[in-house]
């Protein structure tokens, strides 16, 4: 456990240092891309404005030196230059009001790049370029030129100074220009070139010196002991939550069989004291994940803010964790005009279908008749409908889901299209045909039907498949496709009106009589329970063949669920008839010798005094005597 906190520590170390650097780089260079984009108009301008002002200082020059040359008696000639003069100051005016008022335009919208100290901390932005240099590369060039000043040994910082040019104000030190400062550069300041080039010279001189001096080896040392006091103190604080954790859960444990008790509703648990101690394991577990990982994001910050260079780290730490947040909660506040609009859809759209649903209930339940439409088809006709009003619901709310109109939310809706109709195209056709079978109207619940080999009665009826249960007590599922493939035979459907015919086949010989037979079979039906009395039954001759006569008989019945029952009964009494009758069934597979043989007829329905007959054998002469 120890090690898995340390090696968590460090790993998390390493992570945000890269992370955050990689942040900060990104940053920036986001940042110079924008100001880039957003100057350079005014950078063009600049580079007009500064030839216009060099043209009028040559001619401003010229114009001095002729007024200087000039006889005290010219003085109309005098007028016309001091006019001239006048001119190019009231130009001068103009030019530097109207930079100005441009400078002032970009200041809402445009940022400076910075000059980053030895301690990378930022001395002050500059605006505008000079010359070739652009401002990017101003404050590069300075920001190198300050690390070289800090790196020499032998710098006298009081040697950095500020010098007078021909249009510009040098801050040097020694040989080297550090930086000049230009009128654009003191126009964005709002200050004059002096004091500003002042004002930069105590910020170069002040960071060196703070650079000097937080980077001396005391400070080192000092620096490196607080950031292992402060990893210390950390780890000593994870211990003790690690302890606190085991205490807890050790007891709550011990207090379980008092505090934690079934929850239970009329002999329904809905959770053991036992699962009640897993969520209160998973919540701590929960609890401490939060306190480690606030407690990181304490101290990361702490060990960041102790060296100069990754201070700016902190925040940008900070910035990382709560920016999500802000995020999410930004895109909540915009997105609930469109939440509200998708809720109204959804609920007038439910309603609605609740108003269909209690038009089909009515027509299922038959007080609301349409002509041509049945009953049974109400609810099935439903589901589509309802099937239909949700797809259109869904096609409404659609523009107004998150991100709807982005390319790759319309990459992963064609991709699950496409899988679904792949994976889903047998249920599809098990759907299609369930409609036909619906509309086609073949069966209903509880009919008795037959289905290829299965005979059974109709207990459930959905859109992909149709459930049977057989004289066995067996459930079949047979998919609606192979049902509409097939052929069905529903035995129901007539019985209740007409009844439906049971028949069954007698073989019996030629030598009893067909209407004795016919008879016989008839009261063999009337006997018979759930046979209808009328329609009457009848037999029916179905075959002359070699040994026997072939007899159907017919009867009708309105109990199709129970037939196996009918035929039982049915063949029962036929039997009993016929050997009440003496009628032999004797085929078509059963052949017997009259002379010297037992009756077929069971023996409780002969005579007492019946006795096997002798053989009769006649003999008759040649000759008569």
């Amino acid at each position: 456990m120890k090690l898995h906190l340390k090696i968590f520590f460090i790993f998390t170390f390493v992570f945000c240092f890269n992370y955050l650097q990689a942040q900060i780089d990104s940053i920036i260079v986001n940042r110079d891309s924008v100001n880039t984009v957003l100057m350079q108009n005014y950078n063009l301008r600049l580079a007009e404005i500064e030839q216009q002002r060099q043209s009028d200082s040559i001619k401003k020059a010229e114009l001095e030196l002729q007024l200087t040359s000039l006889k005290t008696t010219d003085n109309i000639q005098k007028e016309e230059l001091l006019q001239q003069l006048k001119a190019i100051e009231d130009q001068e005016k103009a030019r530097l009001a109207g930079k100005r008022a441009r400078i002032d335009s970009l200041r809402n919208t445009a940022t400076g790049f910075p000059v980053m100290g030895v301690m990378e901390d930022t001395l002050f932005m500059v605006y505008s370029k000079i010359g070739a240099s652009m401002p990017k590369e101003r404050a590069n060039n300075i920001a190198n030129k300050i690390r070289k000043l800090y790196e020499d040994d032998f710098l006298n910082v009081a040697s950095i100074e500020v010098v007078e040019s021909e249009n510009t104000y040098d801050i040097v030190s020694g040989e080297t220009i550090i930086m000049s400062i230009s009128e654009t550069d003191a126009l964005w300041y709002d200050k004059s070139m002096l004091t500003l080039a002042s004002q930069f010279k105590d910020t170069i001189k002040e960071s060196i010196l703070l650079a000097k001096k937080e980077n001396s080896l005391l400070r080192l040392l000092l620096r490196i002991g607080l950031v292992i006091l402060v990893i210390g103190l950390a780890w000593g604080i994870v211990l003790l939550i690690g302890k606190g954790y085991k205490n807890l859960l050790h007891w709550v444990i011990l207090n379980k069989e008092k505090w934690l008790k079934d929850l239970s509703y009329n002999n329904y648990t809905f959770l053991t004291a036992e699962q009640e101690l897993k969520a209160v394991h998973f919540l701590l577990k929960v609890v401490r994940g939060f306190v480690y990982f606030f407690l990181l994001y304490i101290t990361l910050p702490i060990i960041f803010s102790i060296f100069p260079f990754s201070r700016n780290w902190a925040d940008a730490l900070f910035n990382l964790v709560w920016s999500p947040f802000k995020g999410v909660l930004t895109a909540i506040w915009a997105y609930l005009p469109n939440l509200f609009s998708i809720l109204v859809i959804y609920f007038v759209m439910r309603y609605f279908i609740r108003f269909v649903k209690y038009i089909f209930s009515e027509i299922q339940s038959e007080k609301l008749t349409l002509s041509g439409f049945h009953s049974d088809w109400a609810m099935p006709t439903f589901s589509i409908v309802k099937f239909l009003l949700y797809a259109f619901m869904f096609v409404l709310i659609f523009p107004f889901l998150p991100n709807s109109d982005s390319d790759i939310f319309k990459g992963v809706s064609v991709f699950i299209g496409i899988l679904f109709s792949l994976g889903s195209s047998s249920a599809i056709a098990n759907m299609v045909a369930g409609l036909v079978i619906t509309y086609m109207r073949p069966f209903k619940i509880g009919d008795r039907i037959k289905i290829g080999e299965v005979t059974g009665d109709v207990i459930e009826k959905t859109l992909l498949v149709t459930r049977v249960r057989t004289v066995k007590n067996e459930i079949i599922t047979i998919p609606n496709s192979a049902v509409l493939s097939g052929n069905t035979t529903n035995y129901t459907i007539e019985a209740n009106e007409q009844g439906l015919v049971v028949y069954t086949s007698v073989t019996i010989g030629y030598d009893v009589p067909w209407k004795d037979v016919h008879q016989a079979l008839i009261d063999a039906a009337l006997r018979t329970d759930m046979i209808l009395k009328e329609p009457h039954p009848f037999v029916l001759q179905t075959g002359l063949e070699d040994f026997y006569v072939a007899y159907q008989l017919n009867a009708f019945t309105k109990e199709a669920s129970k037939q196996a029952l009918v035929y039982s009964y049915l063949h029962q009494n036929i039997q009993d008839v016929f050997n009440e009758r003496g009628i032999e069934i004797m085929s078509p597979h059963y052949r017997a010798a009259r002379d010297g043989n037992m009756s077929t007829i069971p023996s409780n329905y002969l005579p007492k005094d019946y006795k096997t007959p002798y053989f009769n054998v006649n003999a008759k002469g040649d000759k008569e005597e």
